[in-house]
């Protein structure tokens, strides 16, 4: 699925590709290495990983740690270069965009300079959560809980 999409694209990272299109996603972890920081999306009003478009950037390490420092307000964070995970979902229509596909590709970031987040306009709030709770939550987001137990199993 990923790698058809991509190959077959030379666009896959453009926004403006109307079906769907690649973004980056960062599972943005705390020092110990026991929390994750998520987003309460502001537009798709539920608890996510922080990330987003790639906007034509094909180094979607770059764009999910981009991503991670703008929604979160940290520095100091640093991504690892291997893909942590691979998820596909679909973004309901809103206003005048139709709905379309996410083809997001992500990566650990890890907090190396504090953990003093700032909540941006992308999101409603930021959160800290317990890898191993959010792992045991079946209410939480499948995909977060999937990245949950995959960070649990390293």
């Amino acid at each position: 699925m990923f790698s058809d999409f991509v190959a077959t694209r030379a666009d896959a990272a453009e926004r403006s590709l109307r079906f769907g299109h690649l973004t980056g996603s960062a599972w943005l972890v705390d020092g110990g290495g026991t929390r994750v920081l998520l987003t309460h999306h502001r537009k798709l009003d539920r608890w996510l990983q922080l990330g987003g478009h790639a906007d034509g950037d094909v180094d979607l390490a770059r764009v999910a740690l981009r991503e991670a420092e703008e929604e979160s307000g940290l520095s100091g964070l640093v991504a690892e270069a291997e893909i942590f995970d691979l998820d596909r979902h679909e973004i309901p229509a809103r206003g005048s965009e139709a709905a379309h596909w996410h083809y997001d590709v992500r990566y650990v970031v890890r907090a190396t300079a504090g953990e003093a987040f700032v909540v941006s306009d992308e999101s409603h709030a930021l959160a800290w959560c317990d890898i191993a709770a959010l792992a045991a939550d079946e209410t939480a987001d499948e995909s977060l809980r999937r990245m949950a137990r995959k960070w649990l199993a390293r």
